[in-house]
């Protein structure tokens, strides 16, 4: 017979063994929700690939806007990289014009698809809205403190989204954003990147409205993120079908690179600023910082201007990665590209 006592100190024994047991042993931790928007190119694709392959995700809608290439070369990337990693996330369209301005593209740059012009199957898809804008405030709802923005083209679509929903600053946790430059070492201007360039209004909302943004700017692509044509012949030899499409849709690119650029081989801004935001230890040093969005026209349009001033700085605070482990963006694209 079991005594009153005896039961007691068993259920008190147990409860000790419980609680030493680690919290993520004892039931799987929730995904981290991921709103992803993207100008779906070249590097966008490889970015793409790296979310949808990432353990803990949960993409709960990507939206689409005008930026590398005009929005429905964008979308139908984005459907088709999509369909290659066998994935059923939600694709929303966006806006196809900055907010002000003619849309000018980076064709010359990732080829007239996008995707380096080598005949991948791109077209003929069809998205699950065409509200991309709407999608992210409904998703921001959704999961209130818990929503995690990424994005990896022109800040159109997010600065609709604050000007109808206000409030969504409050509900997003995390905006990692891929633009700008630490350094002022432009590619589309002296001092400019191109994603804040295209859109430079949308850019400044997006900076003012509060949102904890991390931004890793081109910098970080090409100190860190450089895919030389020795990398390239070893991720292309991973043999997957993903592997494959990653290293050939940079051609243009690449060419590109030599030609301009003086990169030795293609870099990847979007794959790392999403490798950031997924594991954010990729990203060794940050400072914080307040940052301001030149507009008009000539070389300062699109530039990020920081203000470091000890009296009364200007500008939003936000978060600016410094540095990156190529060694860990490096391995996470390896792991990926295997899938």
């Amino acid at each position: 017979m079991i005594s009153r006592r005896m039961f007691a100190k068993g259920a008190i024994k147990g409860a000790l063994a419980l609680a030493s047991v680690p919290v993520f042993a004892r039931a799987a931790a929730a995904p981290r929700p991921f709103f992803i928007d993207s100008d779906t190119a070249s590097d966008d694709a490889v970015a793409l690939i790296l979310a949808f392959a990432e353990p803990g995700i949960d993409i709960v809608g990507i939206g689409t806007v005008a930026g590398n290439v005009p929005l429905d070369s964008a979308t139908q990337t984005a459907l088709y990289v999509r369909e290659l990693c066998r994935s059923k996330a939600p694709i929303h369209v966006g806006a196809d014009r900055p907010l002000t301005r003619d849309l000018e593209t980076a064709q010359d740059v990732h080829g007239k698809d996008g995707m380096g012009d080598v005949g991948l199957p791109i077209g003929g898809r069809k998205p699950d809205s065409e509200d991309a804008v709407g999608a992210l405030i409904e998703a921001a709802r959704r999961h209130a403190g818990k929503l995690e923005l990424v994005t990896l083209g022109p800040l159109t679509n997010i600065a609709v989204a604050l000007r109808r929903a206000p409030e969504i600053v409050k509900q997003i946790k995390s905006c990692t954003v891929m633009g700008g430059v630490s350094d002022y070492v432009g590619n589309i201007t002296p001092v400019s990147e191109f994603n804040i360039w295209v859109d430079p209004e949308a850019a400044e909302i997006t900076l003012r409205s509060g949102l904890a943004i991390d931004m890793v700017g081109w910098d970080i692509s090409r100190k860190y993120a450089v895919i030389d044509d020795n990398d390239a012949a070893s991720l292309r030899a991973i043999g997957t079908e993903r592997a494959k499409v990653a290293v050939d849709c940079q051609k243009v690119l690449r060419a590109f690179n030599e030609r301009v650029s003086g990169l030795k081989g293609f870099d990847l801004p979007d794959p790392i600023a999403m490798a950031i935001a997924l594991r954010p230890s990729i990203g060794t040093r940050r400072r914080q910082d307040h940052a301001s969005v030149l507009g008009g026209e000539g070389p300062t349009r699109g530039m990020v201007m920081f203000d470091e001033s000890p009296i009364g700085p200007k500008g939003a605070q936000i978060g600016v990665v410094e540095e990156a482990s190529r060694d860990g963006f490096m391995a996470m694209m390896r792991e990926a590209l295997a899938r």
